[in-house]
């Protein structure tokens, strides 16, 4: 085999020999059999059984159990998007992208046309820490590390190709819809929990919970878009604590002061 040159020796290089030496479909197969099922009792207990203060414990656990099965099938850090040494880019971009947010952020609450959307119920408690452990505790390790490891990471890595390697939409589009169906018990409620939601469908749960899916959906799509654009999920992994840390942060202002 040939000396790898300096180019070539990059994490997210688009390189034939890591596509040419990834594991047999079938192990690929056998682990994504292991993590829907995963997925799918993890979303139940978070979101139904666990008492709040196991939210953050059991979500770790279940993204680390990911990685070990992803691992095991033959899917190491570089191939999920969660390379260790090749920081730099990911990081880079996703900072830049936090700044885009926060922006957005601050104009929605300046606009008063706007600043109904953010009259959400789950940020009414007055209290600064509840306020703080929500957005720098809760989200960033019980939401964000799960959600992105499984669906930015594992799961198209295991469907044919994680999106900070090559873009292919079989992978993008079934982890993404997997996205969607996951935020189903999250949405229930959505139509009387926010106000803004409330008054455009009428309180109408089933059209919220279908249009939440559905956005879902293309969120999904539009962050791994944002994985190709890093090179790895560390990226995603800032845009989406900032997007929900900060839309928290702005309804708790909105509603409490």
């Amino acid at each position: 085999m040939a000396p790898i040159t300096s180019s070539e020796s990059v994490p997210w290089q688009e390189t034939s020999e890591y596509f040419e030496t990834r594991p047999p479909r079938s192990r690929r197969w056998i682990a994504l059999g292991a993590i829907i099922p995963l997925l799918a009792l993890s979303n139940v207990m978070s979101n139904r059984l666990l008492p709040e203060w196991a939210y953050v414990p059991w979500n770790l656990a279940v993204g680390i159990t990911l990685l070990i099965i992803a691992h095991r099938a033959g899917e190491g850090p570089h191939a999920v998007g969660l390379q260790i040494r090749h920081w730099h880019r990911p990081v880079g971009v996703g900072l830049l992208l936090v700044t885009g947010v926060a922006l957005i952020v601050g104009l929605g609450i300046a606009i008063p046309a706007t600043r109904s959307a953010f009259l959400d119920s789950r940020a009414a408690s007055p209290s600064t820490a509840t306020m703080l452990y929500q957005t720098l505790v809760r989200i960033p390790l019980g939401t964000v590390f799960l959600e992105e490891v499984a669906f930015r990471g594992v799961l198209p890595a295991l469907l044919g190709a994680s999106p900070a390697l090559r873009w292919r939409w079989g992978p993008v589009l079934g982890a993404s819809v997997m996205f969607g169906l996951w935020h189903i018990l999250p949405s229930l409620g959505i139509a009387h929990g926010n106000k803004a939601v409330a008054t455009a469908l009428g309180g109408d749960q089933l059209v919220a919970t279908l249009l939440a899916v559905l956005s879902m959906i293309a969120a999904g799509v539009l962050l791994c878009a944002l994985v190709r654009l890093g090179k790895g999920i560390k990226t995603t992994m800032l845009v989406h604590w900032s997007t929900n840390s900060l839309g928290f942060l702005a309804a708790w202002l909105v509603i409490n002061h």
